[in-house]
């Protein structure tokens, strides 16, 4: 953010001044928070008397956890994206990303995906900066979808156990999901079936032309976007991770292997619908994924697994109930899910 304070007088000087020291000041809180994350969740199971290896612990130290990640996520970024709304009206947005240049931003947004280790639920954030700054509908599902199923943590995990031909026809196949599903939902012009206040906030115009706009105005513009976004999603966000904290400390690998470890024609779609109700990221799943590929189930059921608790999982659908309608979310659900289950059928077809 550039500032030339020669333009202002020295009280407007000053001020800037001030706000700019409590945006500094702020980060550097925020990341003093972030980086005590995993102690703070360490420190507060055992204050709590809880055995951290039970089933409870596991359960109580993952909300504790992820909880604040994604609110803290959901903070810095919907703060970066008020102020950079503030620079573009959603009018001059959706005409960057619109249009004809569409499928190259779904290309963008996926491999943007790549390089972001998120799991589902910390990407919901970027997804709601994303809708509420104008960017096209397909383009943030694009992203949604690959960030938490094609990163670089799933693809070292999935090199290192199975080898580098497996791990990259999986980035390929995740991509292709990505794009084709972003794209796809693009084409449906579903816009409609966004929440009405997430409508609202797309065709709110900044009410002062941006080029008039100072420094103090464009932090104030961050702020307000945190204040009116997590004023109405952060109860579903607590709810969301709260279900993936309980399925992930009470689901047993063990039985998951138990069910799916068969080679049979609906093994595929068994997969994806044991998998939507699971939450894990693609290091949680990984040891999953080993243990049924060694009690002998297929690689492309195995991967329609995966894909499904990462993609698809049932925290986010919570999540994203705030933001879309859920006539929208069975759309999202059903053209992912169908890509799924094609990466699945080839996989095994391939690989088997």
């Amino acid at each position: 953010m550039s500032v030339h304070l020669s333009d202002h007088t020295p009280s407007e000087q000053g001020r800037n001044l001030r706000w700019l020291a409590g945006v500094v000041a702020a980060l550097a809180l925020w990341v003093a928070l972030y980086s005590q994350l995993v102690p703070f969740s360490e420190w507060a199971v055992s204050a709590l008397s809880i055995d951290a290896h039970s089933r409870a612990g596991d359960a109580v130290g993952f909300f504790l956890y992820e909880a604040p990640k994604v609110l803290l996520l959901l903070t810095i970024i919907v703060f970066a994206m008020g102020v950079v709304r503030s620079f573009f009206s959603p009018e001059r947005t959706r005409a960057l990303l619109a249009g004809n240049r569409e499928g190259v931003g779904n290309v963008a947004a996926a491999g943007l995906g790549i390089v972001t280790p998120f799991c589902s639920c910390s990407a919901v954030p970027l997804f709601i900066g994303f809708v509420s700054a104008g960017v096209p509908l397909g383009v943030t599902f694009s992203f949604l979808i690959a960030a938490p199923m094609v990163n670089e943590v799933a693809l070292g995990l999935l090199f290192a156990l199975l080898g580098w031909k497996i791990a990259l026809t999986y980035l390929a196949f995740g991509l292709a999901v990505a794009i084709v599903a972003g794209w796809v939902i693009g084409r449906l012009h579903l816009e409609h079936w966004l929440e009405d206040w997430v409508r609202n906030v797309r065709a709110g115009d900044v009410v002062v032309p941006s080029a008039k706009l100072d420094m103090v105005d464009r932090i104030k513009a961050g702020l307000d976007a945190v204040r009116d976004i997590i004023g109405r999603v952060w109860p579903w966000m607590l709810v969301g991770i709260g279900a993936g904290a309980a399925i992930h400390g009470y689901v047993p690998a063990d039985l998951l292997a138990s069910i799916m470890g068969r080679d049979a024609w609906w093994s595929v779609p068994a997969a994806v619908v044991l998998g939507i109700p699971m939450y894990s990221n693609a290091a949680g799943v990984i040891p999953v994924v080993e243990a049924l590929i060694g009690k002998g189930a297929a690689l492309g059921t195995v991967l329609a697994f995966m894909m499904s608790v990462i993609a698809l999982s049932l925290p986010e659908m919570i999540i994203l109930r705030k933001v879309l309608k859920a006539k929208l979310i069975a759309v999202f659900i059903g053209v992912v899910g169908t890509g799924i289950l094609a990466v699945g059928f080839l996989f095994n077809a391939l690989f088997t």
